[in-house]
């Protein structure tokens, strides 16, 4: 019966040969996790976030680990555009899974020229609107606390996607996150993406200082597992049910189990981040048990698990 079980899914018009990601910033640029694991056999793949300039990030110590998760201060480091066009988009031409840009910038021109040079690269799938970085002082997530700034952003970047689907990142930190996903929403996102990390402190008691030269990160892990899965079901029936929107749900994420209950919350599809720090092809084992979890409880179809919380 295995083999007739479907654990194909639909994602903002794209057809996908299963529901897992890898989550931005965790995986670098796709080369880096291909020699842990087979990356065909993933749904899909999110770069780490891209900007317009190099960015050296924050100052170490960076990440920090805490009970049941990590706290991270990266501060968006990356390559650039340019170096990303020229060493990176080669490789990703080589693999099967749908690849995301994750996007980022101190700027709303800045996110749209990343994005408007990006869209003419066939093997870029869609792009992930990072808006919810608790860990730089301009741009990020003083985008994504503001509906109204998140409705000009998502609406200036989309204008320039050509056909690429445009998923939106949204934070946690807000009074009511369906209001930042229905401002997303309205401005012509294609997807939600949620959730990102929880802003937080670790404090060394011998120094009475804090551990990460950056002061806060930002928590991920299973320790923000429940909160996620919450949010995640939030949207999904305030929102993105309504709005015939897809999630992806994100945050804590370690096993099939874990990916099956953002699925029943209301996500399409669930990217896998901290995770992959300890255990580097975690998201291919994940995708590998969705069949023997359908099978065992005589589902044909993933997708008929996806908002099927009772």
């Amino acid at each position: 019966m295995k083999n007739e079980i479907d654990i194909s899914v639909d994602f903002a018009g794209l057809k996908l040969s299963n529901p897992v990601f890898t989550a931005s910033g965790t995986c670098g640029y796709i080369d880096e996790l291909a020699d842990f694991m087979d990356i065909n056999s993933l749904g899909g793949f999110i770069t780490k976030s891209i900007t317009l300039e190099p960015r050296k990030g924050n100052p170490t110590p960076r990440i920090v680990e805490t009970d049941s998760g990590m706290l991270n201060a990266i501060g968006l480091a990356n390559i650039g555009l340019d170096r990303f066009i020229a060493e990176k988009l080669p490789l990703i031409k080589l693999y099967r899974p749908a690849v995301f840009v994750n996007l980022a910038g101190q700027t709303i021109d800045e996110y749209v020229a990343v994005a408007q040079k990006l869209a003419d690269y066939k093997q870029i799938a869609g792009f992930e609107l990072n808006i919810s970085c608790p860990n730089v002082k301009k741009g990020g997530i003083s985008f994504g606390t503001d509906p109204k700034q998140i409705e000009k952003i998502t609406r200036s970047v989309k204008k320039v996607c050509q056909d690429k689907p445009l998923m939106v990142k949204l934070t946690p930190t807000v009074t009511d996150i369906s209001i930042t996903a229905r401002a997303a929403v309205d401005a012509g996102a294609d997807a939600l993406s949620l959730v990102n990390t929880f802003t937080a402190m670790v404090i060394d008691i011998e120094t009475q200082k804090p551990v990460l030269a950056n002061r806060t990160g930002g928590l991920s892990g299973p320790a923000i597992k429940p909160i996620a899965v919450y949010l995640v079901n939030k949207v999904y029936n305030e929102v993105a049910k309504p709005s015939n929107i897809p999630i992806m749900g994100l945050g804590g994420i370690r096993n099939t189990r874990d990916a099956i209950e953002f699925m029943i919350a209301g996500a399409t599809t669930i990217a896998v981040g901290t995770a992959s720090f300890p255990e580097p092809d975690c998201s291919e084992r994940i995708a590998a048990g969705l069949a023997s979890y359908c099978s065992k409880h005589n589902i044909r179809r993933i997708s008929d698990l996806i908002g099927s919380l009772q």
